[in-house]
């Protein structure tokens, strides 16, 4: 299937080094512009006009489906793949979020070659695991993906321990029963080819990540604001925005990936809460994936909601 590349070019997210020390904060959600028009009508037909070539749309809260759209085609997810990336962290026994992982050259070589969209690390760079997992979700950083992987997987170098954590994905996947899903990459850049899901699996894996706190809590952020120790001994700051721009935008939106490649396409997992009611979208292939998600969302609540989408910064990832 060629060369697959989970962010068509390079972005970068934004790394600022300063002399003083100030607490690291997360910006607050943007205030969402959505008013309440007349409900859309809900028919079993579902909603209509959505063009991704894969769809799933989940009562996460009663593990129902709700409408689906060539759910068991096998596709290409793109930077999706750092979904599991971020699963497998998370479930690893005893991880210790703090701990402190060393940004290395051979992530930055990675950026180079690949051209996988950044969070910007900087060599040398401590950054701890939580925050690792912001700089890869948010802006979609294929370092700090890398760095991850580097950090959990086993083996005397880089490359066995990066690809020994790819075998802990594909093992993840199993026991999630997403039977249709395989793994060739940490970040959603395939050389072979062989990193693909379908939108009924990736349902699956949302459903299971909105279940860890700590996953929740990532992938609803729109900016944040991280500080770590530099290595010339100062501090640096780094800024990340949210390429998934429901955030911010659709009312009740709390994330959760999106994902953007030559061979996948523009998709998305995404997900929101109303009144107490979490429901879970997937879309595969879909040029159009922000305004469909806002339909199957408005579809699944009954309701017909006015957005004014969130820009973001200039020069953030687009993914």
């Amino acid at each position: 299937m060629g060369l697959h590349r989970g962010n068509a070019g390079r972005r970068r997210g934004t790394a600022v080094i300063a002399a003083t020390v100030a607490l690291a904060v997360a910006a607050p959600v943007a205030s969402a512009q959505a008013a309440p028009a007349a409900p859309a009508a809900q028919t079993a037909a579902g909603p209509s006009g959505i063009r991704a070539k894969g769809a799933y749309l989940l009562d996460n809260s009663a593990n129902k489906k709700l409408w689906s759209k060539s759910p068991d085609t096998k596709r290409q997810m793109a930077s999706i793949t750092k979904l599991m990336t971020a699963v497998v962290v998370l479930g690893t026994r005893g991880v210790n979020l703090n701990k402190k992982v060393a940004v290395k050259q051979a992530y930055l070589d990675y950026i180079r070659t690949s051209g996988g969209s950044a969070a910007d690390l900087k060599k040398g760079d401590k950054l701890n695991v939580r925050q690792l997992l912001y700089g890869m979700l948010l802006p979609s950083g294929c370092d700090a993906a890398m760095a991850l992987a580097d950090t959990f997987g086993s083996g005397s170098t880089t490359a066995k321990r990066t690809k020994s954590f790819v075998a802990k994905m594909n093992k993840k996947a199993a026991a999630l029963g997403m039977t249709r899903t395989r793994y060739d990459s940490f970040d959603g850049i395939s050389t072979h080819g062989s990193n693909y899901t379908t939108a009924r699996d990736l349902a699956k894996l949302a459903r299971h990540a909105l279940g860890n706190a700590t996953l929740r809590t990532v992938v609803k952020t729109v900016d944040t604001e991280q500080k770590a120790p530099a290595a010339n001994g100062r501090t640096r700051y780094y800024y990340w925005s949210n390429s998934n721009k429901l955030l911010g935008s659709y009312n009740g939106a709390i994330g959760i990936k999106t994902g953007t490649g030559t061979a996948a396409g523009k998709c998305i997992v995404f997900a929101a809460l109303r009144s107490g009611r979490t429901v879970v979208g997937v879309l595969l292939g879909d040029s159009n994936r922000y305004p469909d998600a806002k339909k199957m969302l408005d579809w699944a609540y009954h309701t017909r909601t006015t957005v004014t989408w969130r820009k973001l910064p200039a020069g953030a990832p687009q993914d």
